[in-house]
């Protein structure tokens, strides 16, 4: 080990390109920004979905439909999901805090009970809204469907 083969620690250099640092830096005059030119500028910072004058495309592609603003959105729960919770966990009761202990909705979300599936017990369930066919198919059993 002598003065001639000294070399830094693996690692301890980063390979980071130093622009602007004179000409002998290979990297000096310009700065790697060409001559002339917006972009050669300083402040230079390009719009989002800017295409150089051109007519951006999302101002190109037709628009069209209707979005109502005062849409509310349900998330779906079938009778099979609320009898499979019924059964496993000795329920009578289900209401929107049971779903959400269970992982099935989110506390901000609003469910509407649909009548995929069949049920074998009475239960009672509490939600935003029903299916006719649910509502008929809860209290056949002898349970109670409860809109919140």
């Amino acid at each position: 080990m002598d003065l001639s083969n000294l070399k830094p620690a693996k690692g301890s250099l980063k390979n980071k390109k130093r622009i602007g640092r004179g000409q002998g830096s290979g990297r000096g005059g310009t700065s790697t920004r060409g001559h002339n030119g917006q972009k050669s500028r300083s402040g230079y910072s390009k719009k989002i979905g800017f295409e150089g004058g051109q007519m951006p495309i999302q101002q190109r592609v037709p628009k069209f439909g209707f979005t109502n603003i005062n849409r509310v959105e349900y998330k779906a729960i079938n009778l099979y999901i609320l009898e499979d919770i019924a059964t496993k966990n000795n329920l009578d009761t289900i209401d929107k805090a049971t779903m959400v202990k269970m992982g099935l909705i989110s506390k901000k979300q609003k469910v509407k009970i649909l009548s995929n599936g069949t049920l074998t017990k009475k239960i009672t369930v509490k939600a935003d809204a029903f299916s006719k066919s649910a509502i008929e198919a809860i209290e056949s059993k002898g349970g109670k469907a409860e809109k919140n």
